[in-house]
């Protein structure tokens, strides 16, 4: 419910503090005295594009704010705690009463608009789809909130009660799962070949690399031990010589290298050997030298060892290596670069060819479970369809009372559900709302062949009778009775107060037929200050007595009259008698002998000064 309604610097108004109640409240006042900023407002706030010709004549800036008492549990609290702009947790509310969420909207000169929620800066269309979880609003040029098929299911839907939307919630959970599963089914046949190709080609890559059999760090052996092969005779040569050098052997004579190294430290010890007992540094050089000839030996036979290994590998063994070294190049150059490369993309690939190698069977699963899910989804459209068709009449009948007490007796609504050519997230059918508005006319889609006279009273039976099913916010009237007069108005009135029972109601009103049936009062009342040469507008809280002078204002122009006024009584009294019994609200609890208490305002106050 909104509590509270700020607005500056917006058309004519310099600023206005308006404070709404419960049930219903009307706006009246002269034309042009700034009544419809009042819907503009709301639309600022429902994220309508923001004009900066809508501004105020020398203003550098308007700006919108609304106090709005928004139940525990909202859909709009959720999708302020989505934007990440509200914690659901986080209440300041007193214990007992509404959390109160704040919706603001300012425009600049420059045509720069900014929004924020709870305070915070949003983008526009977080505050479109805020205010649209809390606010309908009905204006001059946009009548019918239900006007597209989308908007008329929903409403339909909403109508047709708790059994409904438990099946269409069963519903379209499972159909969720049969798209899934299509969509899956298609793709893998619709690429079958494509699939068959990707399988042929990974295992023939598998293949290779299987053949192969790399090893991690193999092509850097095979490249060391190639290098090796490669230069065998100079290697043997090196080896060889250094073994006759240190130890001498066979090879001694032929390559006359003169005393070997094992000789020479043969001698060098035999010389010592005779004197190590009389000189303790010489007896520790004469270990040192025996340790030389131990190590010198070792080194010696090594060598031989090298050298005779060298002699079994042959051109056999190189010829090995560079087959091996070149089919791991091939790998490398395909999967690599590093044989870790290789191992890798293997592992992933053998994963995916096993799936491509099930598709089969894949396929032949997903067809029966597709099937299966098809038919079960079919036989609940055909549940869903039978319910909205009965809701449907129930909607068509209850509507039609409701047109026939706002002076269109022979007018019928037609609720229309169509099989649809396939399954839908709401079933299989479409629904439409089409209207007859007179005997013998073809009833046409809602819009379309009537008068925005009879499109506003259409509207207003349409919300009175879906108010009951549908979770309560507030509805906001832009002259829904232009066009109107007569017993018509005053079947208008008591059908808004009629909606007013079940949500909030705020009506911007010509006729005095309408602003009877209000529990709360608000007058712009405009006129110009000799002085200044400046526009003011008083934005009034009505009292009883003020009441009769509006309404006797509104009914023949002179609110001093006492014919009028008397007429302003009596009707106002005619719409205590006639109004539709409402539950006790705190406006209620307060409401006099005199009239309908006015809210938390007192009577007479003034709620502000707009110029």
């Amino acid at each position: 419910m909104i509590e509270h309604l700020s607005i500056s610097g917006l058309g004519v108004i310099e600023r206005a503090e308006l404070e709404l109640a419960p049930g219903l409240n009307v706006v009246t006042g002269e034309t042009g005295a700034g009544k419809t900023m009042v819907v503009t407002a709301f639309g600022l706030l429902l994220g309508a594009r923001a004009e900066s010709s809508s501004l105020r004549s020398g203003a550098d800036k308007a700006a919108v704010d609304a106090e709005i008492a928004v139940p525990a549990g909202h859909p709009a609290l959720a999708r302020a705690a989505e934007a990440a702009v509200l914690d659901e947790d986080d209440d300041d509310a007193e214990p007992g009463a509404e959390p109160l969420l704040l919706l603001g909207r300012a425009i600049s000169a420059r045509g720069r608009s900014r929004a924020s929620v709870a305070g915070r800066a949003v983008p526009v269309s977080v505050l479109g789809q805020v205010g649209a979880e809390l606010v309908t609003v009905h204006g001059q040029s946009d009548q019918l909130r239900l006007k597209s098929a989308a908007a008329q299911r929903s409403a339909l839907d909403a109508y047709a009660g708790a059994e409904f939307a438990q099946l269409l919630a069963d519903y379209q959970q499972k159909f969720t799962s049969y798209q899934q599963q299509k969509t899956e089914l298609e793709e893998i046949t619709a690429n079958e070949l494509e699939r068959r190709r990707e399988a042929e080609h990974l295992q023939q890559a598998l293949e290779a690399i299987d053949a192969v059999e790399p090893t991690p760090g193999e092509d850097e052996q095979l490249k060391a031990e190639s290098v090796k092969l490669d230069n065998v005779e100079s290697l043997r040569e090196a080896a060889r010589t250094a073994q006759v050098v240190l130890s001498g052997g066979d090879a001694a004579e032929v390559l006359e290298t003169g005393p070997n190294a094992a000789q020479l430290l043969e001698a060098a010890q035999s010389a010592l050997t005779p004197v190590t007992d009389q000189d303790q540094e010489l007896e520790q050089i004469a270990q040192q030298l025996a340790e030389v000839s131990t190590l010198l030996s070792d080194a010696a036979a090594q060598l031989g060892a090298y050298a005779a290994g060298l002699d079994e590998t042959g051109p056999e063994r190189l010829a090995q290596i560079h087959a091996r070294r070149a089919a791991i190049d091939k790998l490398l150059r395909l999967y690599g670069p590093e044989i870790t490369d290789v191992l890798t993309w293997a592992q992933q690939s053998r994963a995916r060819l096993s799936t491509l190698q099930s598709d089969t069977d894949r396929i032949e699963e997903l067809t029966n479970v597709v099937q299966q899910l098809e038919n079960q989804l079919q036989a609940q459209a055909e549940k869903l369809t039978q319910l909205r068709r009965v809701a449907g009449q129930r909607l068509a009948e209850a509507a039609q009372e409701e047109l026939a007490a706002l002076a269109m007796p022979q007018a019928r609504l037609v609720v229309q559900v169509q099989a649809a050519p396939e399954l839908g997230r709401y079933g299989a059918d479409t629904v439409g709302l089409l209207l007859s508005p007179h005997s013998g006319a073809a009833p046409m889609p809602l819009g379309k062949g009537t008068s925005g006279g009879e499109l506003s009273r259409v509207m207003l039976a349409l919300e009175v009778v879906l108010a009951e099913q549908q979770q309560a916010g507030t509805f906001i009237f832009d002259e829904v009775d232009a066009g109107v007069g007569g017993k018509a108005a005053v079947q208008i009135g008591r059908r808004l107060a009629a909606l007013a029972k079940h949500t909030q109601v705020i009506v911007v009103t010509h006729l005095p037929q309408v602003a009877a049936y209000a529990d709360h009062h608000i007058r712009v009342h405009k006129h110009d200050d000799a002085q200044t040469s400046v526009t003011a507008s008083d934005v009034r809280v009505l009292d009883q007595q003020e009441r009769v002078g509006e309404l006797a204002r509104m009914l023949a122009g002179q609110e001093d009259s006492e014919s009028a006024r008397a007429h302003a009584a009596e009707l106002l009294e005619a719409a205590r008698q006639t109004a539709p019994p409402r539950s006790r609200s705190p406006i209620a609890a307060e409401d006099s002998a005199d009239g309908p208490s006015l809210g938390s305002t007192g009577p007479g106050d003034q709620i502000t000064r707009t110029e």
